[in-house]
């Protein structure tokens, strides 16, 4: 299909580009992650083909998982709707960075639970552990101990090419620091995840241009990073992040580099996702925070206090 074109159909000298350079877009990840770039991760499937290792492409169901509750008792019944409400659960986790005396522990027994479709906000002081929940939660990091379960797989138990799996269908990124290919258009950047991913050509640009119209961003297809603002960079982002429909959205500190009009516009972007995405968001900005339904505050790696923001009437 591309027959050389270059990495997201029209761009020049995309042959080029490194395997440093696939690693700074690949599924909106940062790129001090070279493990997301994997052999599983370019197998030219399409998003929407069967999964092999862990699960079709349902939302939110794990092949392992019984298709029914009929034979259940009503207790049993009972406990298994509510698991299923969970997209994560986070048991007794504890991360280590270092050893011996200069060993720091970033989570200290941390429990906590993501409930499928809602707006959980993430917040504490700098050095509470909540961007390093985010990783684990989003699968860019492993725990020290604990058990985290993603839609009900044990994640600890996976490989690294099996997390790469998983983060290619189930999760999206949105970072402080927009990670943009500077040599690729607005339209270009969002098209390179599912190029990876196998789209064909006019698939993917298609794709790519309804999503930046979706954020607002249709008069700026063809424009390069360096033409566009900082708002504007963060909403083809986040147009990226939603390119292969990601049933999870984890977005770290998505406003804190933005103006007050910029941060406005790229908030309302996020919480207008609909309730069939779940957005896990860390901040500390209180005003965006209280735009979810549940607010987690961190303090030394542990969950201290946990609240439901008034609806504003």
């Amino acid at each position: 299909d591309d027959g050389g074109e270059g990495a997201a159909g029209g761009f020049r000298g995309g042959e080029g580009l490194s395997r440093g350079d696939l690693e700074h877009c690949w599924a909106s990840a940062p790129t001090c992650r070279p493990y997301l770039l994997r052999r599983g991760d370019r197998r030219g499937r399409h998003p929407l083909q069967s999964a092999v290792r862990l699960g079709q492409r349902r939302r939110g169901r794990h092949t392992d998982a019984a298709e029914g509750t009929g034979s259940l008792r009503p207790a049993d019944r009972l406990m298994a709707c509510a698991t299923a409400s969970l997209v994560a659960e986070l048991d007794h986790i504890r991360k280590v960075y270092g050893s011996g005396d200069t060993a720091v522990a970033a989570l200290d027994d941390l429990c906590l639970t993501v409930r499928r479709g809602e707006y959980l906000a993430v917040m504490g002081t700098s050095g509470s552990g909540k961007s390093t929940a985010m990783n684990i939660l989003g699968c860019l990091d492993r725990p020290s101990s604990g058990s985290y379960r993603l839609n009900g797989t044990a994640v600890e138990n996976l490989s690294d090419d099996q997390l790469a799996d998983l983060r290619n269908r189930e999760l999206g990124f949105v970072f402080q620091q927009f990670h943009l290919l500077q040599e690729l258009t607005a339209l270009e950047n969002v098209a390179f995840p599912l190029l990876l991913a196998g789209w064909p050509r006019r698939a993917r640009l298609a794709r790519a241009a309804e999503l930046l119209e979706r954020v607002g961003l249709e008069a700026r297809l063809h424009h390069l990073p360096s033409r566009l603002s900082g708002g504007e960079q963060q909403r083809v982002a986040l147009a990226r992040a939603l390119a292969l429909d990601p049933p999870i959205l984890f977005a770290d500190e998505p406003t804190g580099n933005l103006d007050l009009e910029a941060r406005e516009q790229v908030a309302d972007l996020l919480f207008s996702l609909g309730k069939a995405r779940t957005l896990v968001l860390v901040t500390h900005d209180l005003e965006l925070a209280q735009r979810a339904g549940r607010i987690l505050h961190l303090k030394g790696g542990r969950l201290v206090r946990e609240e439901t923001p008034k609806a504003k009437g």
